[in-house]
């Protein structure tokens, strides 16, 4: 699971790191669009994983503390996508507003 994790961490900072290469205003909405969806499958994803984690305690005996443990680790992974999350809309919207005073001063 960390692994998993960890790999689409790599993935996309990877493919953030390419993206100043490619400041054009239509390449930034496709660039959202695919952002977008990145995104919700990254959640689905996590939601995915998770069930079948929440399942596999299901028919076991495990004690309390595992379980919670098991949860805040769940919901740690949550806050965790959302504020990567919201980070990489934040470096898009950022790079759109370079780019839209870049060229406010190139007009002038």
């Amino acid at each position: 699971m960390r692994n998993l994790l960890i790999l689409m961490l790599a993935g996309m900072a990877i493919g953030l790191s390419a993206g100043p290469l490619r400041a054009q205003n239509p390449q930034l909405k496709t660039e959202s669009k695919l952002l977008k969806t990145r995104q919700k499958a990254d959640r689905k994803a996590l939601k995915r994983t998770q069930k079948y984690q929440k399942q596999s305690f299901k028919n076991q005996h495990v004690p309390k503390s595992v379980k919670l443990a098991m949860k805040h680790q769940r919901q740690r992974e949550w806050r965790e996508l959302r504020e990567r999350q919201r980070n990489e809309r934040e470096e898009i919207q950022d790079r759109r507003r370079a780019l839209k005073e870049s060229q406010r001063a190139s007009v002038r």
